[in-house]
Parts: C-alpha cells; sequence; structure tokens
C-alpha cells in the first residue's frame, strides 16, 4: 500500500473562529459561520475522520485502528482503546479563553481525560501574542484574588510570537491563544478543557460561557512560571511521552525512516509522496505498510510536519 491515507476534515463552528482555513489554506467550509477547528485526525466516539478515497475508502480511523492496526500503524504502540493522537488546525479570529487540561493523576478525579498538546504558528498578525504559564511571583492565592476581582490576564505569562514557532502545552499548563494566530495543533487524544476565564465574552447563544473554576484550580501547575517558545533541536520541535513533532524544510527528497506511521501536514509549499501531490493545509498519514515513505519537494519552500508516537521497539 503505497498511497497516503488522507480523512475528510471535520470543522468546527466557534466563537471566536473565522475564515481563514478557506481563505489562506483552500479549504471548503459551511457558508456563513465562524470556522475555528478543523479537525483533520481524530477518532472520539462523538467525532471520527473518515477516509477519503483509495482501497480504505469509508473507513474510519477507529477501525483502522482495531482492526488494522499493525498494518496502518506498525508495531510497539500504546495499548489504548482509541488512535493516541488528535491533530487539528485552529483559526483564532479573536483571543481563547484562558484554559487548562488536567494533568494525569488529576484528571481521573475530575471525570476527565489529560492533554498535552504542542501549537505551530502558520500564521500570526503582526500584533498577536499567546499566553503561556504564570508570570513569576504568582501563586495560587493570587491568581484566586484576581479570579475574583476579574484580573486574570495580568496574572499570566503573555509573548509575541511569529510564525515558525511553535509552543510546548503540558497538561497542568494554564494557556490561551491570542487573536490574528493559524495554528496546527498536536495532542493527545482528549477533548477535556477547563475555561477558567473568557474575557467577559458571550458565547454563539448570546449567553455567558460555562467556566470550570473548580476543576481548573485543581488541575494549574501553579510552579509552571514563564515557559519559553520551543527551541528545535534540529528537526525536532517537541518531543514527549505522547507523541514526537519534527519540522522538516525539504530542499531535496526525504525519507519518512522507520517502519511505524508519520502523520505529515504540509505547512508550506507543496509536496509529492505515494503519487499523490499535496499543499499547503494538507494533512496525510503515511501507513507503516506504505513501501514509498519519501517526501519529494515541488516547490523550493516546501516544508512539512511529521508526527509520530514513540515505541516501546
Amino acid at each position: 500500500m503505497d498511497q497516503p491515507l488522507v480523512f475528510e476534515p471535520l470543522f468546527m463552528e466557534r466563537v471566536w473562529g473565522g475564515r481563514r482555513l478557506e481563505t489562506m489554506l483552500g479549504k471548503r467550509l459551511p457558508p456563513s459561520v465562524r470556522i475555528g477547528e478543523s479537525w483533520e485526525i481524530v477518532d472520539r466516539e462523538e467525532a471520527q475522520s473518515v477516509v477519503h478515497d483509495g482501497p480504505f475508502r469509508g473507513w474510519t480511523l477507529h477501525e483502522l485502528w482495531v482492526e488494522r492496526r499493525a498494518q496502518i500503524f506498525g508495531t510497539g504502540l500504546p495499548e489504548t482503546r482509541r488512535f493516541p493522537l488528535l491533530v487539528k488546525i485552529l483559526d483564532a479570529q479573536e483571543r481563547l479563553s484562558v484554559q487548562v487540561h488536567p494533568p494525569a493523576e488529576v484528571a481521573p478525579r475530575l471525570r476527565g481525560e489529560p492533554k498535552t498538546e504542542m501549537w505551530y504558528l502558520l500564521d500570526a498578525s503582526l500584533d498577536s501574542d499567546l499566553y503561556a504559564g504564570l508570570k513569576r511571583g504568582v501563586d495560587r492565592a493570587a491568581f484566586e484574588r484576581a479570579l475574583h476581582e476579574g484580573h486574570v490576564a495580568e496574572q499570566l505569562h503573555s509573548f509575541p510570537i511569529k510564525a515558525g514557532d511553535a509552543m510546548f502545552i503540558p497538561s497542568g499548563r494554564v494557556h490561551a491563544i491570542g487573536a490574528g494566530n493559524l495554528i496546527v495543533e498536536v495532542q493527545q487524544n482528549s477533548d477535556t478543557t477547563y475555561r477558567v476565564f473568557d474575557w467577559n465574552r458571550l458565547g454563539l447563544d448570546g449567553k455567558p460561557r460555562e467556566l470550570h473554576i473548580a476543576e481548573s484550580m485543581a488541575s494549574i501547575n501553579f510552579d509552571d512560571t514563564e515557559p519559553e517558545i520551543v527551541k528545535p533541536n534540529g528537526d525536532v520541535l517537541v518531543e514527549c511521552g505522547e507523541f514526537c513533532v519534527e519540522r522538516w524544510t525539504l530542499d531535496k527528497p526525504r525519507e519518512s525512516a522507520g517502519h511505524n506511521f508519520a502523520i505529515f501536514s504540509v505547512i508550506d509549499g507543496k509536496v509529492e509522496c505515494g503519487g499523490r501531490t499535496f499543499e499547503r493545509g494538507a494533512f496525510f498519514l503515511l501507513t507503516a505498510s506504505s513501501t514509498d515513505r519519501e517526501m519529494r519537494p515541488l516547490t523550493p519552500d516546501a516544508m512539512v510536519l511529521r508526527a509520530t508516537i514513540p515505541t516501546a521497539n
């Protein structure tokens, strides 16, 4: 099986979303709604990636994970009921809520799922920023006071960013995405988010959005102060227990080493793999059984992200 798998994206309406997935990446969005997320690779009960074409057309990601795991994904992978990663694009036309995901040791008690994630900035407006971690000197008591007094933003570590930057968000790190950012996100397969502050904004229904103060306070790592933007280690942007994400600048063909799957996203230019052409904004899964594992640049600016899962091998 030489052709990579391409899945149908799932578009999510969000109060903070926009239309740049269409205007900048050429995705065909439903009309007249603010789309904040495109779920490109997902295996959840409430949301399933479906193969677009080829011999597995119509198969869900979950079916592939359960019935064809070795053939499609390889060996030595985590023994999870569902595919362990969720890959998406975010279009933050407005800034997102201040939120946190529960750490593994806290999540079961809160009936949630832990989520560690990373962001790669596809595009950022001139005054874009990110919020991640706390300012030095902010402790639980100071943060709680700020919640009651309505000035949480002053407690958060914020910093300007630009296209090409990356940020690691381990579970427990309080964070928010500023307005004007277009982001590729690779994360654990989880949809547990605790909203601690939402800039006094109303939801799509015209009512204040629900906050999760108790859950957030139980999840925030109050020792996590002023984290830095990712400093790449060669090609590697982020490597943790849940995933590894690399950035490849393709000035010549390059083979995806190893015998397991890899998820690729084209972040610039155009590439060819397995006889198919992929442009900026495209996502595809190179299978474990693929005999053609080479990424071939079709434009001088070709660049991809490669996401894999650490194995027990």
